[in-house]
């Protein structure tokens, strides 16, 4: 029977032999492997930190020792040695295990890290809630484990100051695979580069002064003073940096080998205070595939495959992502006009700024994970003369928030800067921390943006077309995954800012219900109330187009002749788009209309494909449907169902 049937807790890791680790550290890999080749899931990753997962727990003492992960992907094999092996083939599924550590799901897990840079700043928070309560480092030893890729960003480099200077015993695990998502391309990158690869560099410092003491006057030199020591050793030993940053630095030890992770470890412990052990791992370890082509987001994140060929198991055959036009149409545009640069942070491949990048260097930007620092580089681009285009998903564009108010839409009555916001709405199985529900809240109020959302992708073409057009900030927001397979060879040619289009219902006769929706909701819209006018029923549906600035006019006239208003978005109630319809008609005196406002409740959304989401929900077309029966003024009969999360009713 496999050693991993026998684990399942810590404790029972820690009852085997040393020489069993390796073992152990190859079944968790089948297992991953095996489970991510049938469902999909982040892959080269997890595969890469199983050594780092096996060692801390073989060494500490989980949960009372806390163990914060960064960017949690990284912990597929802590979650198998946790009590979840014999539910990991859920992982990612609606109500199965989550993608990511989350507290709510094992007293093993210490926080909920879906984005990067974030394990330092919550560790030293442990750390220093140790040391409050009268407990020393022995007693509850607090680790961060944090990949190359995430070390880049401000956060992670906040907080790797502050735990440096703070004195609390704290160890840091650098999990350095040279990979974000994809290659790393930093200053620190390639510091990390040398340290790991350089012979010289790779001299501990014993041997450096065993060196000097058999060169003529080498005696003088280790005895010139600390400052002069110094200066020789700043140009050879691995480490220094963390070093001056008040770190004792271990490494860099091979993360594959669970003896060096399990030393280091002791050691670590044994040394107190900050102490950060440099381990060099492979992306994708274990599956050959993965580690020979390690930079490729396709093994970063892996959708069903064969395990021995590594070929994508069949799909049906769909029309053009969303990002894939953005990126052809980008590309399009950029030929027209050099003007156009393109940023994105870490994720090239994911926002299909890669095309961009290949076919114009030197107007083509991976900055890394370090969103903030592309926001404010592109108000630099834009004051320089040029129209950067940020190609950010939604969820990772929140983190750069104070950028885009303070250095972009507050500068000269708002600078020429491009936000484009992939993966706008639900995105499904990565969950609460990756759906992009939130952003129309979050930038609808700042002055001086305009937002809009296509309902389909030939839309996105023309939005996109339009942002370029404009002398100000814009944001234009689309969805995860294929449009629609329309024909894409319209001319690009901008849209008439803040018109949106009727697509039922023109005409100047009295309506029983006015649908106003935004973005790819349009299309569930529509599909939802042609059934209605099938039945004879009046009905408009409105594709506003712009959440900023609205159609003003074409919502009040369709308000004007409607007895109720529906508004429908995939984003969260909350100061979105349905606010900003109710905002405007209590501005222009219509207070007498109900409005029933679908979209995402306040709370958050938990992983699971996106068709079940909008099902429970109520997002999808049977749920809108049922919930445009219900607003029509003498309401029909409705099977009887739950009430409906994402509807709000005002007046």
């Amino acid at each position: 029977m496999a050693l991993i049937e026998h684990i399942n807790s810590p404790a029972d890791l820690k009852r085997l032999n040393m020489s069993q680790l390796p073992e152990v550290a190859a079944e968790l890999r089948r297992h991953i492997i095996d489970t991510i080749a049938r469902s999909g899931g982040h892959f080269g990753g997890p595969l890469g930190a199983v050594e780092i997962c096996v060692a801390l727990h073989y060494a500490l003492d989980s949960p009372r020792d806390k163990i914060v992960w960064d960017v949690g992907y990284q912990a597929y094999a802590h979650k198998i040695l946790t009590g979840r092996r014999d539910n990991f083939h859920t992982l990612r599924q609606w109500q199965g295990v989550a993608p990511f550590p989350r507290v709510e799901e094992s007293e093993h897990d210490t926080t909920n890290p879906g984005h990067g840079s974030t394990s330092i700043s919550a560790a030293l928070g442990y750390a220093v809630a140790r040391d409050l309560r009268g407990k020393k480092g022995t007693d509850e030893t607090v680790v961060a484990v944090i990949g190359d890729g995430s070390l880049v960003g401000g956060l992670a480099l906040e907080g790797l100051h502050q735990a440096g200077h703070a004195g609390s015993d704290l160890i840091v695990i650098l999990n350095d695979n040279e990979m974000g998502i994809s290659h790393n391309t930093s200053s620190l990158a390639r510091y990390l580069r040398r340290v790991r690869t350089d012979p010289v560099y790779r001299h501990t410092r014993q041997s450096i002064e065993e060196v000097f003491k058999k060169l003529p006057g080498g005696e003088l030199v280790i005895e010139a003073g600390h400052a002069l020591r110094a200066g020789v050793r700043s140009m050879v030993v691995p480490g220094l940096w963390f070093e001056e940053l008040g770190y004792h630095y271990l490494g860099p030890v091979n993360g594959h080998s669970l003896p060096e992770l399990v030393a280091a470890l002791k050691t670590a412990r044994s040394l107190g205070g900050a102490v950060l052990i440099h381990a060099v791992t492979t992306k994708g370890k274990g599956y050959e595939k993965a580690e020979a082509a390690a930079g490729q987001i396709k093994w970063h994140a892996a959708v069903p495959f064969d395990v021995n060929s590594g070929e994508y198991k069949p799909s049906p055959k769909s029309p053009p992502t969303y990002t894939q036009v953005f990126s052809d149409t980008l590309l399009e545009l950029a030929e027209k006009d050099e003007r156009i640069v393109g940023i994105t942070a870490a994720m090239p491949g994911g926002t299909g700024m890669d095309k961009f990048i290949e076919k114009f260097p030197r107007r083509g930007f991976d900055v890394g994970m370090t969103e903030e620092h592309a926001v404010t580089f592109a108000s630099g681009l834009a004051l320089g003369g040029l129209r950067p285009v940020v190609a950010i998903y939604s969820t990772f564009l929140q983190r750069a928030y104070d950028q885009i108010v303070h250095d972009v839409c507050q500068v000269g009555g708002g600078l020429p800067v491009t936000f484009a916001l992939d993966r706008g709405g639900l995105v499904g199985e990565d969950g609460a921390t990756h759906q992009g529900v939130f952003d129309l809240s979050y930038l609808r109020h700042i002055p001086h943006l305009t937002i809009m959302a296509p309902k389909d992708e030939a839309e996105l073409r023309l939005m996109l077309a339009t942002c370029l057009a404009l002398d100000g900030p814009a944001a234009l927001r689309y969805p995860r995954g294929a449009g629609l397979g329309l024909a894409l060879d319209a001319p690009l040619e901008p849209l008439p800012i803040g018109k949106g289009e009727i697509l039922r219902g023109e005409g100047e006769g009295p309506l029983e219900l006015g649908v106003i929706a935004i973005g790819h909701s349009t299309q569930t819209a529509l599909e939802a109330a042609d059934i209605l006018l099938g039945e004879g029923r009046r009905v408009a549906v409105v594709n506003a187009r712009f959440v900023k600035p609205l159609d003003e006019e074409l919502i009040c006239d369709v308000a004007r002749r409607a007895k109720r208003l529906v508004t429908v978005e995939e984003n969260a109630v909350q100061g979105g788009f349905g606010s900003a319809v109710l905002e405007l008609l209590q501005r222009e005196g219509l207070h007498d209309v109900p409005v029933t406002m679908v979209g995402i409740p306040d709370e958050f959304i938990h992983h699971g494909h996106p068709k079940i989401q909008r099902r429970e929900l109520g997002l999808d077309a049977d749920g809108l449907l049922y919930t445009l029966r219900r607003a029509l003024p003498v309401a029909q009969k409705a099977p009887v169902r739950r009430k409906q999360k994402a509807v709000t009713t005002a007046q």
